[in-house]
């Protein structure tokens, strides 16, 4: 398949709207790709000022999920945040090594801290258990963290849900979306266990080319709520 080709000239912004050559710039849906906040709709338009040559849409992280955000979530927002809700019950927190020692502790010093921000932000309660045998978190855990992601509007939404399922953590994504974290300490904390695993064994350059791609999508969510 071809790559299209940049076939504009001025990228502008009217009323949060992104303008090519004064057209309005649209969704695969064919919806107005319309900003809610004037630094998000500035980003995207710069995305596209930044084209080439073939458009790369890996190279607009930003368009992607603005994209995602009005055509897939604004028309359902309840039933999408009711699936990112669902990693309440198995967070990547929650799950450690018995063994050895030096990564238990090391989960420890990086996992309980926002834990127990959740703890004290939503007053709730985890079960933290050794191993990947499933356990179920208290109903009240799992309700009132579900009340937090449906509160959110649909961009919002959107630029949690790649940090939910990148890191595998509900708590890690929301600690982040309400500056509780930075995104570099929420990464780190998310990849804990394959970073520890690579340092322990190596790693080879296909893992390695994965986890820059993870990193990257990571990123580019963070900075996507960061504008909001």
């Amino acid at each position: 398949m071809i790559a299209a080709k940049r076939f504009w000239t001025d990228v502008t912004v009217a009323d949060r709207g992104i303008r090519l050559d004064g057209r309005a710039l649209k969704t695969p849906a064919r919806a107005d790709l319309v900003a809610p906040t004037d630094s998000l709709a500035a980003a995207i338009a710069e995305e596209w000022r930044s084209v080439e040559g073939a458009i790369d849409p890996r190279a607009m992280p930003l368009t992607g999920l603005a994209n995602a955000a009005i055509d897939r979530i604004a028309p359902d927002p309840a039933t999408f945040a009711a699936g990112l809700a669902r990693y309440a019950q198995g967070d990547l927190l929650c799950y450690r090594a018995d063994h050895p020692t030096e990564l238990t502790a090391l989960q420890g010093e990086a996992w309980d801290p926002p834990l127990d921000w959740a703890r004290a932000r939503y007053g709730i309660d985890f079960i933290v258990t050794a191993g990947i045998r499933h356990v179920d978190q208290p109903a009240a855990t799992v309700q009132r963290l579900a009340a937090a992601v449906a509160a959110r509007a649909a961009f919002h939404l959107a630029g949690l849900s790649p940090l939910v399922t990148l890191s595998g953590s509900l708590v890690l994504a929301l600690a982040l979306a309400e500056g509780a974290m930075t995104e570099e300490d929420s990464w780190n904390a998310a990849e804990l266990d394959q970073l520890w695993q690579a340092e322990q064994w190596g790693e080879d350059a296909l893992a390695t080319a994965a986890r820059e791609d993870k990193r990257r999508d990571f990123r580019a969510a963070a900075r996507f709520l960061a504008l909001l």
